[in-house]
């Protein structure tokens, strides 16, 4: 959908030229998001604003959905292309309905649909609409606001958004939670988008493919499992930090992990029942009780299986935690760490347990990706031109 063709920003100053943006080719597949990441002053905001003609290039091509950009007209360019800023950018004089709509209304369309494509937006970002519309930026909190910017963006229903750190300025809550939101959207949207970001932890959430920006070039454009597992220098490798095999617990669903091979009692056999498949199990502990409904109802010890008789539903433990099929590496490895614990029940959406995944599988599916990709510093992707 995006393709960057040897996209050079050279700025004239007193000193002399300075090229902020240096040959930079890449491509963004459709219905993808990919980050532009480095430190500040590296060229990635230059980029970003090179794609709709904010910053004019000074040599280069820049290609939507196949067409040159080149000789389009700028208005046009711009109304068919999203933009979300830091600053957000929202009009203080317009109602949030007049701010969503402006893109729509510059566009020609009837007074009826662009109304109703702005409650279906607020509706979108989790905001009633009957609430809020009518309401002026200054009335709205910054984290609203933020998602004002983002409807506003997606009002014309563009094919590709730009987002330049739209994220950065609200507190770590509120951003997670927009971010979690933006995703939602994103799956249901499709929508192509160039997003600059500075903070490692949000590419690696947000962003399909991850480009390293340094000092006005590309440095390698890779998936974020392919940046983490092999970044391309030290550069790279030192930006990432030091615990960036950590950092992929993020990119793991527990599905990925799951095995089916759990032990399990009822509330009616006996602890000498439950002992005897702890052993059979092998290196776990305890073993879980379930009800009729295969949910989690409970815990037995070894411990307590080897010390007392009876049956299992007069002598159990609270289950500790338990860990969905689509949550990430990083809360299974998170709860586990809290509740002292080597393995946790897998539940699916309906709570029942199918499966367990345990801190040996999570350590030794990191350490192989990390031990496979680790000295292989070959360009990952064929959509970055080298």
């Amino acid at each position: 959908m995006i393709r960057l063709d040897n996209l050079t920003k050279v700025f004239e100053t007193p000193k002399g030229p300075v090229v902020a943006a240096d040959h930079i080719s890449m491509d963004v597949p459709s219905g993808e998001i990919c980050i532009l990441l480095g430190p500040s002053g590296c060229g990635k905001t230059t980029t970003l604003k090179m794609i709709n003609r904010i910053v004019k290039p000074t040599s280069g091509k820049v290609l939507i959905n196949g067409e040159d950009t080149t000789g389009m007209d700028t208005q046009t360019l711009r109304r068919n292309i999203g933009y979300v800023i830091q600053q957000i950018g929202l009009f203080p004089n317009m109602t949030i309905e007049e701010n969503i709509t402006v893109v729509p209304k510059l566009l020609g369309w009837d007074k009826a649909r662009y109304r109703e494509r702005a409650r279906e937006l607020m509706a979108m970002i989790a905001m009633d609409p009957d609430a809020f519309l009518k309401r002026y930026p200054s009335e709205l909190s910054g984290g609203q606001q933020q998602r004002i910017g983002v409807a506003r963006a997606l009002a014309a229903d563009p094919p590709v958004m730009l987002m330049d750190e739209p994220f950065g300025a609200i507190d770590p809550i509120n951003r997670a939670v927009i971010q979690d939101e933006f995703l939602k959207m994103q799956q249901a949207l499709n929508k192509t988008i160039m997003f600059v970001s500075h903070d490692i932890d949000e590419a690696i959430k947000m962003g399909d493919r991850v480009a390293v920006f340094r000092e006005g070039k590309l440095v390698q454009y890779s998936t974020p499992d392919d940046l983490l597992a092999a970044p391309k220098n030290s550069f790279v490798e030192s930006f990432l930090g030091e615990d960036r095999a950590l950092k992929r617990l993020n990119l793991v669903k527990v599905r990925e992990l799951v095995t089916d091979e759990i032990a399990t009692v009822t509330p009616g056999d006996t602890l000498e029942t439950a002992l005897a498949k702890i052993e059979d199990f092998g290196y776990q502990n305890s073993i879980l009780m379930v009800n009729e409904r295969r949910q989690p109802a409970g815990i037995i010890s070894r411990s307590l299986a080897r010390t007392t008789k009876g049956y299992c539903r007069d002598h159990f433990q609270t289950v500790p935690a338990v860990i969905g099929l689509d949550d990430d590496l990083r809360k299974a490895a998170s709860l586990m760490f809290a509740h002292d614990t080597t393995w946790l029940p897998c539940v699916d959406d309906e709570g029942r347990v199918c499966g367990h995944v345990t801190q040996r599988a999570m350590t030794s599916h990191l350490g192989a990706r990390f031990r496979t990709r680790q000295g292989d510093t070959r360009n990952p992707d064929p959509a970055i031109k080298e």
